[in-house]
């Protein structure tokens, strides 16, 4: 196999990809192996992974890296605000690139900067038009461009089945 830095994002997509295959895998396994792709590829300090219910209009946390500062299970509603429409909405992702931006987008604010994250990537999940879920990804400020893009989006994807897995499953 070939180490050079062009395939090491493909490995660890493989990695990810093998993830869903093995059996008695459970969705929280895939959600673990998405954290350590984009660890090793994108970097960040915190990695959460949300799934949407449009009409409970609630998100709830299905996967973190930090439970003691973001419990699994966790939940919130979802109110109308820009990102709800660019991310939720219209499926396109986001990037936060310092601490203004993270205090204008997410009412946790102080909380994610207390954690020294001052940017984030949120990644939508979408399937048929409609977005089921977002990875979330959070390091310190200025970290995250649009040329993470690429492979953001394909990882997010590879968490589709994991998504749609029943909730119970998940845990």
């Amino acid at each position: 196999m070939n180490h050079s830095s062009e395939s090491m994002p493909v490995a660890w997509l493989s990695r990810v990809a093998q993830s869903h295959a093995q059996q008695g895998r459970h969705p929280g396994a895939v959600f673990e192996a998405l954290n350590e792709a984009a660890a090793a590829v994108l970097g960040h300090r915190l990695f959460t992974v949300l799934r949407f219910d449009r009409h409970a209009r609630q998100a709830q946390r299905v996967y973190t890296s930090q439970p003691d500062a973001y419990p699994l299970n966790g939940s919130k509603p979802i109110a109308d605000s820009p990102w709800v429409a660019q991310v939720l909405e219209r499926g396109e992702p986001y990037i936060a690139r310092d601490a203004d931006d993270i205090r204008a987008t997410f009412a946790d604010h102080a909380q994610i900067l207390s954690l020294g994250c001052a940017s984030a990537l949120n990644l939508p999940v979408c399937w048929q038009g409609e977005t089921l879920g977002t990875l979330n990804l959070l390091h310190q400020e200025g970290w995250y461009r649009p040329a993470h893009l690429a492979f953001g989006l394909v990882l997010a994807q590879l968490a589709l089945p994991a998504l749609r897995a029943p909730a119970r499953a998940c845990f």
